[in-house]
């Protein structure tokens, strides 16, 4: 199959289901919880499906997760990442632009998923009620996860990270795993091309770490992945 075709099915296949998943996602929202978290944890690995099978892409992981609360660091390479969370974690709590949780349905969704708004303009009140989400959903054991550049970023560039980020973790006070990952070489644009994806898991960072050390650990581990030009 040549690259145009299997990009034409990929496409297809994989966005037309999605318009279901959402449908079955907005009927399941009401429930909340375990119950709702079935349905993008079911989008998740039917996108992987997809890109095994149509586009072949194969998905490669380095290392180990932690097991506990514990906050994820990822590289954000391209939209591979964002679909991928809920398979490559286990029901992790995401840290988003708070502009996105206004988009119809969308919000509602990602609240009923267990999702943080990141409120970078409005204000300490918003600041404290971030937090408070983060502390509780921390409470839980379920993983954080943050893209600490705060945007997606092309493949090979190394941008600081955004400051909030070292905040979090002197808020929170929890440990960081740094993580790598190559998306935006193959997945990111038109066309996507055959390959391996490959996700990097990096040593565990403990609590409490001075900002400047943090953010220097951080920003080396998530971008371990990139190519040795880039450097």
């Amino acid at each position: 199959m040549t690259l145009f075709l299997r990009n034409l099915a990929f496409h297809a296949v994989f966005f037309t289901a999605t318009v279901f998943f959402v449908v079955a996602a907005a009927l399941a929202v009401p429930f909340g919880g375990d119950f709702y978290r079935k349905v993008p944890d079911a989008w998740s690995a039917f996108h992987r499906l997809c890109l095994r099978h149509l586009m072949g892409i194969e998905i490669r992981v380095e290392g180990t997760m932690p097991k506990g609360a514990v906050i994820c660091a990822i590289k954000h390479e391209s939209l591979f990442e964002a679909i991928d969370l809920p398979h490559f974690l286990n029901r992790p709590v995401v840290f988003a632009k708070e502009e996105l949780f206004r988009i119809p349905f969308w919000g509602k969704a990602a609240y009923a998923y267990g999702s943080v708004a990141v409120a970078r303009s409005e204000g300490a009140r918003a600041l404290r009620h971030m937090l408070a989400e983060a502390k509780r959903y921390a409470a839980t054991g379920r993983p954080m996860a943050i893209f600490p550049e705060g945007t997606r970023i092309a493949h090979g560039a190394r941008p600081p990270l955004q400051s909030g980020f070292a905040g979090l973790y002197k808020l929170l006070g929890l440990p960081v795993v740094p993580i790598a990952v190559d998306s935006g070489a193959i997945y990111s644009g038109f066309p996507k091309r055959r390959g391996t994806i490959t996700y990097r898991i990096g040593e565990v960072i403990p609590a409490g770490l001075p900002r400047a050390e943090i953010e220097e650990r951080v920003h080396a581990a998530i971008n371990a992945l990139n190519p040795p030009e880039a450097r």
